[in-house]
């Protein structure tokens, strides 16, 4: 197993088998932004659905990146059509606070920056949109790496 992979808990309850809900992600994506000195680079993350961008993770974790159900839908809709020219025009908003739209990758990948707040990495799946919020004076390559873990697992599961 390769060192830092995604860990999946499974419990086995009565013969069934029971996955942990989509917010042990947020977990797992914040503690793949751990550099070696323990520092989490990510502080908030999500995941929310391709289309139309309904929330996988719930706003009730502590480290939810809580958007609005407009936000989320405005992000999804850029990211279903790959057209991001309404990022580079308006920003992009997460919880109230605008970024700039720094980049894309493949139509896949988004990069956005606010001078006071931190940053945005955001990145599709085949189904999904995993994206989190680097605090501010984190480093965001390593909030790039975590989301590319989380979206890449997802890809593999078909998701």
């Amino acid at each position: 197993m390769m060192k830092g992979a995604l860990l999946i808990c499974v419990f086995l309850c009565f013969g069934r088998v029971i996955l942990q809900g989509w917010n042990g992600y947020i977990d797992n994506l914040i503690g793949q932004s751990r550099d070696a000195s323990g520092f989490e680079h990510v502080d908030r993350a999500c995941i929310i659905g391709l289309d139309g961008g309904a929330k996988w993770t719930t706003d009730g974790h502590q480290n939810a990146l809580k958007l609005s159900s407009n936000e989320a839908s405005t992000i999804a809709k850029a990211f279903k059509s790959e057209d991001f020219t309404p990022f580079m025009v308006n920003g992009i908003y997460a919880e109230g606070v605008k970024y700039q739209f720094l980049r894309e990758e493949e139509s896949k990948i988004v990069f956005a920056k606010n001078k006071l707040n931190g940053a945005l990495t955001l990145q599709r799946s085949k189904t999904a949109i995993v994206i989190a919020h680097t605090k501010d004076g984190g480093q965001q390559g390593n909030a790039n790496k975590a989301v590319g873990v989380i979206a890449e697992y997802l890809e593999s599961m078909g998701m």
